[in-house]
């Protein structure tokens, strides 16, 4: 018993400012627990056997749809790719 109380000592010095709690009490209450990490900002740990296996974390930013969220990063060339380039290559050079 002493042993899974240091366990959980440590596990608070590395998660610092973290709620840590163990798979089973999460299963159940994991719907509630998301809201809270969506209120409070606070990062939930989980644990399996007092081994840290997860994280609930909350998001950050805004999510941009998938499609167009390089506009304006990327630049379409109005050059013709397709062209000659006037210049003699290597494998040319034998026709």
């Amino acid at each position: 018993m002493k042993r899974t109380h240091s366990k959980r000592r440590f596990l608070s010095e590395r998660f610092p400012g973290r709620r840590i709690i163990p798979a089973g009490e999460f299963k159940p209450a994991c719907l509630s627990l998301m809201d809270q990490v969506q209120e409070t900002g606070v990062e939930i740990v989980i644990t399996k056997h007092n081994e840290p296996v997860a994280k609930l974390v909350p998001v950050s930013g805004e999510l941009r749809p998938f499609v167009g969220r390089s506009r304006g990063v990327i630049r379409i060339s109005d050059e013709d790719l397709l062209a000659p380039v006037g210049e003699d290559w290597e494998v040319d050079a034998d026709l």
